[in-house]
């Protein structure tokens, strides 16, 4: 079970000390992990560690990531980890986390 399954379901965001998911992000990260774990669990656990760790750095670091104008014109910065892009509002703190999207998704129609 993903360590952020308990996040999921009651609708707040959910705050991870400098951090927090939209719930948008906490459902993203939710179908990332049961997609991966349904070939590999010890993957699925593996990948969202490593997404909360550079959404742990981003938090202290905010502008490491990009803007990409042509996705969005939405104030939000982007940093991959693999094929996923963390998707994020700089600006904010604690960081908001809006969104956790595969880079295989029609990103430009799930932002808007």
């Amino acid at each position: 079970m993903p360590n952020s399954a308990s996040a999921a379901g009651n609708g707040a965001p959910w705050a991870m000390g400098d951090f927090l998911y939209s719930l948008e992000a906490r459902e993203d990260l939710l179908e990332i992990w049961e997609f991966i774990a349904q070939d590999d669990l010890d993957s699925a656990d593996r990948v969202e560690r490593e997404i909360e760790q550079a959404v742990t750095k981003l938090a202290a670091n905010p502008q490491l990531g990009h803007i990409r104008s042509d996705l969005t014109s939405k104030w939000v910065r982007f940093w991959a980890v693999y094929s996923y892009l963390i998707i994020y509002r700089p600006e904010t703190h604690p960081l908001e986390v809006v969104r956790i999207l595969s880079g295989y998704r029609d990103i430009t129609k799930m932002l808007k």
